[in-house]
């Protein structure tokens, strides 16, 4: 996949913008990429192997796209496909790369309900019993997600009296499910970050994991110089071409293991 950005640009007789040479990255991504640690972990990495500065702003996938169809941003990570599929349809993005997965579970506090393997029960069960639940409610792609398991059971989740949106991020979302004693559908990585952080003091438990359908795939996409003349399309493509790389997808793999017991992130680039 080496420069296939700017193989593509070059194909679409796209014109370099003037400071393609800027050592500085703008990208838009999720709260969890920054919630988990991981941006904070690659940046220096980043910085050390190509000299460029990565700046990054961490928001619901829906927010970062909406920057990157702006033109604000140079890159956008985010992690909900059918989005990514239409900002890229849409001419906003030159290609979806997929980078790295990971899945998605559902807390709550002990006891609230059975354990389980299938969300669609578990949500059932939520409703049916008018269980406490936090929702994202900002158009991140965990909301895309939850929204979408609501809408395929024929279920309006705002029925529920006890069903409430935070309109916040994965960990401040976490944190208020775990203040009301609610259920919550987050990202297995921001999770298990805040669970083993002693400061925050999260109680929450797994209810419901290793559904086939709570994969979290994340997809990377360089704003299109079509749109946008002075995005920064070869700083964008040195960024992608990294990541994809097979030394930094093994950093990725690796990383959380040693603390959690397990990688946060699966790599799984295609190249």
């Amino acid at each position: 996949m080496k420069k296939i950005l700017l193989s593509l640009a070059l194909v679409l007789g796209l014109a370099m913008p003037a400071f393609a040479n800027d050592t500085e990255l703008k990208m838009a991504t999720t709260t969890s990429t920054a919630d988990t640690g991981l941006l904070d972990y690659l940046t220096p990495i980043f910085k050390k192997d190509t000299g460029y500065d990565l700046k990054y702003v961490s928001v619901g996938t829906g927010e970062a796209l909406a920057m990157g169809r702006n033109g604000d941003v140079d890159v956008v990570l985010v992690h909900a496909k059918p989005s990514e599929e239409k900002f890229v349809a849409d001419g906003y993005g030159v290609a979806r790369i997929e980078v790295m997965y990971n899945d998605f579970i559902v807390v709550g506090p002990k006891g609230v309900l059975p354990y389980s393997n299938d969300i669609k029960e578990t949500l059932n069960q939520v409703f049916a019993k008018k269980v406490k639940w936090i929702s994202r409610g900002d158009d991140s792609g965990t909301d895309k997600k939850e929204k979408g398991i609501w809408k395929n059971l024929g279920i309006n989740a705002s029925e529920n009296p006890n069903y409430k949106e935070s309109g916040s991020g994965m960990g401040a979302s976490l944190s208020m499910a775990d203040e009301l004693g609610a259920c919550i559908l987050t990202d297995r990585g921001t999770y298990l970050k805040m669970k083993s952080d002693s400061s925050v003091k999260l109680d929450l438990e797994i209810i419901c994991e290793k559904a086939p359908d709570l994969l979290n795939q994340y997809g990377i996409i360089a704003v299109s110089p079509a749109k946008y003349p002075d995005t920064n399309i070869t700083t964008a493509t040195a960024f992608i071409d990294w990541i994809v790389s097979d030394r930094i997808q093994k950093i990725i793999g690796e990383f959380g293991k040693e603390k959690y017991g397990q990688s946060l992130f699966v790599p799984n680039a295609k190249k």
